[in-house]
């Protein structure tokens, strides 16, 4: 455990969770003054510190992922915790302040948090830092009506096999995510990474339950996050909107949800849609079922596994597919940058009438095309 200042530490920059703010925490962007590497920084929220004889579970959260997240360290697919400890200041945006930071030694910190609580410190974990461009509800909501954008199936396959092996692990160790939704899922077009895992549970001892929960996983990862990655659309609301996050709303948030409805995308193929109507529907008894169907699914498409080797020709078409979607999401980042110095040019003071309309027809022909673009 180390005592400093938080200045000392990191450099707290600013939120960058505006897009779909928790429920009892706030994220901010940061550099480890140390290591000069970008960090995100989640500290409770200071009105979940007004608690008389026990902290609230909000503030118990913070232990319980901790605690989650060391168990899930062998995942390459789970956001990476790099430091834990607590902060003396209630400010909503802490920049400075006595702290004490606990690093690798995370069971310290699950084991002092009674002990900060007594004295008012808040909990705050220091994580990876994943850039907003890849978080998945900030790049598939429209900002306009009538406009929705859903991933590829290949890159969609590859996301659904690697959050299934994100469950696979967890269920072997009795943990269930739980908290299934596009704020907490990041993809940069080949890796995944699963964030938020203060909902998650551990299950402990052993219950007639645990066969069920593992199946309302399931359940909960095909209705909350495949479905929107395919079709574009909330399996509730019907738009993409941020889900709320308290423990009520966590358990029930799917909970009526046993069809869904791919009408607005009848291009999706027909193995992939049953497969998530089973989902749906709570037909997989657990994980490796599930993954062994989804791999059957993914075959279809040029996916080779070693039980089930794909035709050469699918083969093929499936790498040719792979580096032209790479190539698109090369090319939309270009897009993007050229916006935004076209964007920089338009606002420049002294400019005339002339340069600045060209330079708005351009934006709004740039807007056009990003609109309809083919990867979210």
């Amino acid at each position: 455990m180390q005592q400093a200042n938080l200045h000392d530490l990191y450099r707290v920059e600013n939120f960058n969770d505006s897009f779909a703010p928790g429920h009892y925490a706030r994220v901010l962007d940061g550099v480890d003054r140390r290591t000069g590497k970008a960090i995100a920084l989640k500290v409770l929220r200071p009105e979940h510190m007004a608690f008389a004889d026990q902290p609230t579970w909000e503030y118990r959260a913070f232990a319980n992922e901790v605690d989650l997240l060391m168990r899930m360290a062998g995942s390459p697919y789970v956001v990476r915790l790099l430091d834990c400890g607590y902060l003396a200041t209630q400010e909503e945006r802490p920049v400075r302040g006595a702290c004490v930071s606990y690093q690798a030694d995370m069971l310290g910190f699950i084991r002092d948090a009674n002990i900060f609580a007594e004295r008012r410190w808040r909990p705050f974990l220091v994580l990876e830092n994943l850039p907003r461009m890849h978080n998945l509800l900030y790049l598939m909501k429209p900002n306009t009506a009538g406009v929705r954008w859903r991933l590829p199936t290949e890159e969609g396959l590859e996301l659904a096999l690697q959050f299934a092996a994100v469950l696979k692990l967890a269920h072997q160790q009795r943990i269930v995510y739980l908290d299934h939704k596009l704020e907490h899922v990041y993809w940069d077009g080949a890796t995944l990474r699963v964030i938020d895992w203060n909902s998650s549970r551990l299950i402990e001892g052993t219950t007639n339950q645990t066969a069920q929960l593992f199946q309302t996983d399931i359940h909960d990862l095909v209705v909350g996050v495949l479905y929107p990655i395919f079709t574009g659309l909330s399996p509730q609301q019907g738009s993409l909107t941020a889900q709320p996050g308290s423990p009520a709303t966590v358990s029930q948030r799917y909970a009526n949800i046993n069809y869904l409805d791919f009408g607005v995308e009848p291009t999706l193929s027909r193995s992939l849609r049953d497969l998530m109507q089973k989902g749906a529907a709570r037909g997989f008894p657990s994980i490796e079922a599930f993954i062994d169907e989804l791999q059957g699914v993914a075959g279809q498409f040029g996916w080779t596994f070693p039980h089930r080797p794909a035709p050469d020709p699918l083969i093929q078409a499936r790498a040719q597919m792979r580096q032209g979607l790479e190539r698109l999401r090369t090319g939309q980042e270009a897009i993007r940058e050229a916006r935004e110095l076209l964007r920089e040019a338009a606002i420049t003071d002294g400019i005339n009438d002339d340069i600045e309309q060209e330079l708005r027809r351009l934006l709004g022909a740039i807007n056009d095309m990003l609109a309809r673009r083919v990867i979210p």
